[in-house]
């Protein structure tokens, strides 16, 4: 019948589901394309920059290479960034959710697994991937057969991502949140204008020389869109500022600037940019406090696998009380070291011309293997063992220690304050008061009501028993006559 509602079953909706997983696996494994694309830039451009004749280039090949890489990331990113929102919110459609609710909660988590994605691979590759698989000498990982893998600087890749997530949060900030956030509404009110104009035909009429009223003003304004926007903004930055802190210990304090700013901007462009809202009753902020949650439990890992694998923080602990021979760091880097018989090297890859007077029968490399005199000659040494075991056991020492403390604060500091919770209880007394004397007052004025229909009731009864009284008196007289008989029934 007409009446009757059409429901999509399993098998419509599963063809829209299988569009959102290809789609995300493709958009996801594009994000890495583009960070493996940035790598094969770092490589080439540093082979490129090591044969130049200019001493000056050579001696900066490093940081040439890292600040122009991080450029075409951060362009990367914003490029993608507004692709993967369009697309966020296509495949969404094509889910057909059943309500206005789902469908937020279905975009959310579609473009904040994107933009997560998007945003923190560049980072994640550099603190724990960059110089993980770069081999030893005679034995290195070539990119295209001819390029050896990246490796970190001497001192570690941490200083290398400090400069990474520095450039990419703030030129995010500063491009991405604060001059789209004002400069796109404006290029879309400039166009929706001129297409107005050329499409409505121009009325030669009076009213044309006045000024334009205010809702002509207000509907050259761009359609408010929601804030799922804005959040998303706070959330990935809340991400730069927790995931990896402890690389960059100064990103709170941008992010506090930057928030400053914000303020002010999104308060010019809600006020002169932007239609006015539609206002809605929301509960909480949704599903934004999941997220938040979930990235404030990830960032405590992260932090952990940053302090362990990326810095030197444990090598150096572990050589201070384990190996060290009067307890200070003299002879750390030389522990590092492990040693290689040039002898070794393939046909081919030996270095063209030595810059020592004598041959080299031995060089060093940063690795903890067995020196090539050892029976497992550049085979991980015990000393290798043992540092990955103090990191993984400081990870999982200080995960748990964090976590204890997060509860222990939450315990310590509730929700809400004391005053307040007082405050609460005896407005919660006042108010049972009110009501219980209310009720006190209605169960008085019922019980008056009962007495005084009880009360006549009585009377009544009592005027009726002697009526009945008279009457059978004057049937026991014989000697009345009729007319005195009405009479003193009339009496009575």
């Amino acid at each position: 019948s007409q009446d009757e509602k059409e429901k999509l079953t399993w098998s419509d909706r599963m063809p829209g589901y299988a569009a959102n997983f290809g789609l995300i696996l493709f958009m996801i494994m594009l994000t890495f394309s583009a960070v493996f694309g940035v790598i094969v830039y770092r490589i080439t451009t540093a082979a490129a920059l090591s044969f130049s004749t200019n001493e000056t280039t050579r001696s900066n090949v490093r940081v040439t290479v890292t600040a122009t890489a991080v450029i075409i990331n951060l362009v990367v990113i914003l490029i993608l960034d507004e692709i993967y929102g369009a697309i966020a919110k296509w495949l969404t459609e094509i889910e057909v959710p059943k309500t206005e609710k789902t469908f937020e909660e279905r975009l959310i988590l579609k473009a904040f697994l994107l933009k997560f994605v998007n945003s923190y691979a560049p980072i994640f590759y550099v603190a724990f991937f960059k110089g993980r698989f770069v081999g030893r000498p005679g034995h290195y990982v070539y990119v295209f057969d001819g390029y050896r893998m990246e490796e970190c600087a001497p001192g570690g890749c941490l200083m290398e991502l400090c400069i990474q997530l520095s450039i990419i949060m703030l030129g995010k900030q500063l491009i991405q949140n604060n001059l789209f956030e004002i400069g796109i509404p404006k290029l879309k009110k400039l166009f929706r204008k001129l297409k107005d104009e050329r499409t409505e035909p121009k009325e030669m009429d009076t009213n044309q020389s006045k000024d334009p009223q205010q809702w002509d003003l207000d509907y050259t304004l761009e359609p408010f869109t929601g804030l799922t926007p804005e959040y998303m903004e706070m959330i990935i930055q809340f991400g730069f500022v927790t995931l990896f802190v402890a690389s960059f210990p100064l990103a709170p304090l941008f992010a506090l600037l930057n928030n400053i700013i914000e303020v002010r901007l999104d308060a010019k462009k809600f006020v002169t940019e932007l239609r006015r809202p539609d206002t809605v009753r929301e509960k909480d902020i949704g599903i934004w406090y999941n997220i938040l949650s979930g990235i404030g439990k990830l960032s405590v890992i992260i932090n952990a696998f940053v302090i362990a694998v990326t810095s030197d923080f444990i090598p150096r602990l572990m050589y201070q009380y384990a190996y060290s021979q009067n307890g200070t760091m003299h002879g750390f880097i030389n522990h590092t070291l492990s040693y290689f018989n040039v002898s070794h090297l393939k046909a081919g890859t030996q270095p063209e011309n030595s810059p020592f007077a004598q041959d080299v029968l031995f060089c060093r490399f940063k690795d903890y293997r067995e020196p090539p005199w050892s029976q497992n000659q550049y085979e991980f040494s015990k000393q290798y063992w043992a540092v990955l075991s103090a990191r993984l056991a400081f990870v999982i020492l200080f995960q748990n220690l964090v976590m204890f403390l997060s509860v222990l604060v939450d315990w310590m500091i509730p929700d809400i304050p004391k005053d307040i919770s007082e405050q609460i209880k005896k407005e919660k007394s006042v108010l049972v008061d009110f009501f219980l004397k209310e009720e006190h007052e209605k169960l008085k004025l019922i019980e008056s009501f009962i007495a005084r229909d009880k009360k006549k009731h009585k009377s009544g009864t009592k005027g009726e028993k002697i009526r009945a009284a008279s009457f059978c008196q004057f049937n026991r007289s014989h000697k009345g006559s009729f007319t005195s008989f009405s009479s003193q029934h009339t009496e009575v």
